[in-house]
């Protein structure tokens, strides 16, 4: 009689403590989640989207960041259950994942140079843990030193034109040989025509008509005029350069 007390006693217990767990796993509230998880530079978290969990949503936030030596650590850990969740997670640029731990992992993408993790899950706790170092190598130079680094590459481009230029000139210059005045026979010249035939010996290179005036104080139009003169007698040839006529004696 006692035993069957017993077992109607354990029976009853049994079921109160069953009826009791499913009332309070009823009484239990399960989260959504549909969220966007972006990380800068610094460490600043921001976790945008859709849910009902009371503190998962976070505006410029370090409470979820780490960082020892190089290595950040990116952990978010929330004890609740969701019944649906989604997340994404983007990186800063130029970040290398060493570690990844995180429930409901899907994939790492990667857009524009940045890493994206993402996820998704079903009744069960939200768990992410991230292990990552930014890599500097992107970083290295800012948009002064590329614009430093182009001024210098035009810079030297430049010079090095000028040089060629004058060495050019001055091979130009040393292949024509220098004629001395006694090669030349200066009868039936004027004075002015003397003058600008020696100018022209001396110069050892062509001249234009502004650059005898100037060298010989002469009026434009004596230039002008005795030039002419000189051309027809065949003492001097003129070669028309532009807007310029350079002027060169002729070999005696």
């Amino acid at each position: 009689m006692k035993e069957k007390i017993f077992q109607k006693y354990l029976i009853i217990t049994i079921f109160f403590i069953i009826l009791s767990l499913n009332f309070s796993t009823s009484l239990a509230e399960n989260y959504y989640a549909d969220i966007q998880i972006a990380v800068d530079e610094s460490g600043i978290v921001d976790i945008e989207g859709a849910t009902d969990h009371p503190d998962l949503l976070v505006q410029n936030s370090n409470l979820y960041t780490y960082k020892k030596q190089s290595y950040w650590l990116l952990t978010i850990n929330k004890n609740d259950i969701f019944e649906d969740y989604f997340y994404s997670i983007t990186l800063p640029k130029g970040s290398v994942i060493n570690d990844i731990n995180a429930s409901g992992f899907r994939g790492i993408e990667n857009e524009n140079g940045q890493l994206i993790i993402s996820g998704a899950g079903e009744n069960e706790q939200l768990s992410i843990i991230v292990q990552y170092q930014i890599n500097q190598t992107s970083e290295l130079y800012s948009f002064s030193d590329y614009m430093i680094l182009l001024f210098l590459i035009i810079s030297i481009i430049v010079l090095t034109t000028l040089l060629l230029y004058f060495l050019n000139k001055n091979k130009k210059d040393a292949s024509e040989p220098k004629v001395s005045k006694s090669e030349y026979s200066f009868k039936g010249l004027t004075e002015r025509q003397k003058e600008i035939a020696k100018l022209l010996i001396d110069a050892n290179r062509p001249l234009t008509q502004t650059d005898i005036q100037k060298e010989l104080d002469m009026p434009k139009a004596a230039v002008s005029r005795n030039v002419h003169s000189m051309e027809i007698k065949g003492i001097i040839e003129i070669e028309q350069t532009g807007m310029s006529n350079l002027i060169r004696l002729k070999k005696p």
